[in-house]
């Protein structure tokens, strides 16, 4: 679903279709009314077109930098956020204050 609403957002599309790994999940799905031969489309995994994706690196990637730590009070992140609705795609830098951050939640770990 995460990977649908990504393409979504984006005007791209996916074509699948359930594939149960055993006989209990292909009696479970046939039992709830799922067509195991139907191809899906990014259509039929999110149905609404105002959908949105969001994701943050946590450890470098091909799409997204993970944390940066700088000195002992501060963190960058790099996160993605994408909009199906108006097609909008934004690349956020973050920073972040990890003593102000401790203050807020009580955890002095970050």
């Amino acid at each position: 679903m995460i990977c649908a609403a990504a393409l979504k957002s984006t005007g791209g599309q996916l074509v699948g279709r359930l594939w149960p790994r055993n006989d209990e999940e292909r009696s479970a799905a046939l039992d709830a009314g799922y067509d195991l031969e139907k191809q899906l489309t990014v259509d039929d995994l999110i149905t609404s077109d105002d959908c949105g994706f969001a994701a943050t690196g946590v450890t470098d990637g091909d799409i997204l930098e993970g944390v940066r730590y700088q000195k002992a009070r501060g963190a960058t992140t790099e996160s993605l956020v994408m909009r199906s609705r108006s097609g909008t795609v934004r690349r956020i830098r973050a920073t972040h204050d990890r003593e102000k951050l401790s203050a807020v939640t009580g955890h002095l770990d970050f």
